[in-house]
Formats: structure tokens, sequence, C-alpha cells
């Protein structure tokens, strides 16, 4: 296992960014020059520079890259992807600005800071793609791409999405209920978990050279959580397909766990009979337990997850976004019924 140092443990929760700092120096200057007329220009600037800043914490992100590569990280480059809306499992928050979503994201294979995915990711290449299901179940496979596009009947769903980092967003995800594939495979008698591997190539992944984490990334639930309905396998965003940023081109949604438990840009499901080790457990298992359902009894041991920032919302273009209260499982009461019994803040 990768030994990391105590410094390696930072998020971008406990760093304030550069220019965050520097506007908000400009902004206590400019009330502090003594004439509430003459600082004007001064705070406009600095609300402006903040707003920016917001937006992925790096405008620049969008269109950073010019169009030719591999794969393209603009939703506006995407081709639609027709699904039917799914009202029972929806949300009726509206949905946060796609460019946010797409700008200010984790995807460490392709860098740590939240701009890295949007500015790096157009280097994934999705076509060919084939994701190998395997292990405890009947009929393993290996399935095309395409075979998966047309396993089921493609569904909009709007979810929020709880960072273990304490920010969230709403997005409307377009996929099928992952119990469509594992039932494809017939599960056999001793499956209790499944696991799931994202792709690992330094060659389209920049972010493979750094040691925060042993690659592959891989992921897991149990039987079943992975079985119930709100468990996504996703091709989508926006109406679009997936972004390279956002995990394209199949990846999981698991929307009452914390965000890094949804798996991105996969290439391997396997059934198994025994709990699978896990990236960020197995990096920091004090930090992030296997189960990690959004529960704000349960604090980070670096911060409160009682509250959570919401990408958008508040002054300065969301930069002080007002602070909301955080729900067990995000929220998603329906899956209360699989931990009946079990201590909650044991099992986080």
């Amino acid at each position: 296992m990768t030994t990391r140092k105590d410094w390696d443990f930072l998020s971008e929760n406990d760093v304030t960014p550069e220019e965050v700092f520097k506007n908000r120096r400009r902004l206590i200057q400019a009330f502090g020059a003594g004439s509430v007329a003459g600082p004007l220009s001064a705070v406009k600037a600095a609300m402006q520079g903040s707003a920016a800043v917001v937006a992925g914490l790096s405008a620049v992100a969008c269109g950073a890259k010019p169009a030719g590569g591999r794969g393209s990280t603009q939703l506006s480059e995407l081709p639609a992807l027709p699904a039917t809306r799914n009202t029972q499992w929806s949300n009726t928050e509206p949905p946060t600005d796609s460019k946010l979503v797409t700008t200010y994201n984790n995807f460490y294979e392709f860098g740590t800071d939240k701009s890295d995915p949007s500015r790096n990711a157009d280097t994934l290449q999705t076509r060919p793609w084939k994701v190998l299901v395997e292990g405890e179940c009947n009929k393993p496979g290996e399935f095309d791409l395409d075979d998966l596009l047309k396993l089921a009947p493609m569904e909009e769903r709007i979810y929020s999405l709880r960072c273990v980092e304490a920010w969230s967003v709403v997005v409307p995800w377009i996929g099928y209920p992952l119990a469509a594939l594992l039932k494809k495979v017939e599960p056999g008698s001793k499956a209790k978990y499944v696991s799931f591997e994202t792709l690992a190539d330094p060659r389209q992944m920049p972010g493979l050279s750094s040691s925060v984490l042993d690659w592959p990334y891989v992921e897991g639930l149990r039987m079943d959580e992975a079985m119930h309905p709100l468990a996504l396998l996703t091709f989508g965003q926006y109406g679009k397909v997936l972004p390279n940023q956002a995990g394209a081109p199949v990846r999981l949604v698991v929307p009452w766990k914390y965000g890094f438990k949804s798996a991105k840009s996969l290439v391997r499901i396997r059934l198994t009979d025994k709990q699978p080790p896990t990236s960020w457990n197995k990096s920091a298992p004090q930090e992030y337990g296997f189960y990690s359902n959004v529960n704000p009894g349960v604090n980070h041991p670096r911060w409160s997850q009682g509250s959570e920032r919401r990408l958008g919302e508040g002054s300065f273009g969301g930069l002080f976004a007002p602070r909301r209260d955080t729900k067990l499982f995000n929220g998603y009461e329906a899956v209360a019924p699989l931990y009946q019994g079990m201590d909650l803040r044991k099992f986080f």
C-alpha cells in the first residue's frame, strides 16, 4: 500500500485558493479606503474575479484545450443521448449549472486539482470500449459499449450528489439501473459484493503518475446496494453523452453515498463473496469507510459533515454559498431498509 504523508491528506476543503485570497484582500481594501463611492469599481472588480474563480476554480477550464483531442470535455461538442425522465427517483431541485459541474470535480486519474479533469481529460479514448463482468455469476462476459447502451431503456434522473469534502451538486444523469446489467450475468449464490474498476492507462491518464492512490481505482458495493433501483449505470448528463471528465463513457452513480463511491470510466465489474478492498478505504480507512453513506452524524476527521455547500448558490457566483444541512443518506430515505439493525456510526 502506498504510504502517504500527513500533508497528502489535505483536500480542497482545507486550502484557500490563491485567487480567492487575493480577491478577499481586494474587498477589504476597497471597503477600508474611506470613501464608499471611490472604491466601488474595486469592489466590482473583486466580485467579478471571485465569480470567475467559482466557475470550477478555473474559468479557463472551459475551452482551455482546442478541439481535436482524442475525446471531448465540452458538453456543447457531444452528441445528445435521448432518455425518458424518471420522476419516481428524480429530485425536484433545479440542476446545478452544467459549466460548474463540468469544470469542478474530482477525477484523480487526470490530476488532483478541481479543474484538472476538464483540462486534461481530452486524452481519454472512449471508443472502442468494453466492460468485463466476471466473478460469482453464471453468465460472465465482456460487453461492448454499444451493447451496454442497448441493454435497457435510457432514463434521465435528477440526483443530488454529495462530495465527502462537504460540497454538493444536482445533476440530470442518464442511464438505467445497475441491476439490469447484474441480472444479465445471473449472480450466483455466493455473490455478496460487487467491485468496480476504473481504466488505468498512463498514456491517457496523466494523473496516474501520482502516488496519491494505488491504481487502478477500485470501489465496491454490497450486492443488495448494487441491486437497489437508485444505483445507476450512467452514460450521460444534461441530455448529452458523458463528457470525459465526468467518467465517460460509462460510470456508476450511487446518490446516497459520498461521491467517491461512484466509480468512473468503468472497465471491470466483479461479483465476489468477500468485501473488496477499495482505493480510498485502503489509503485512509479512518477517513473513508467501505460504506461511506452520507451521514451528518459521522464527521470526517478533519471537518464536519453536518452541513454542505451547494455549488452555484449564494453571493459572488457561489463563492460564499450558504451552508445547508446535510441529510442522512443524502435525503434518499428509500435505502434505509438496507441498513436496518446496523450501527451507522460504526459502519461508515
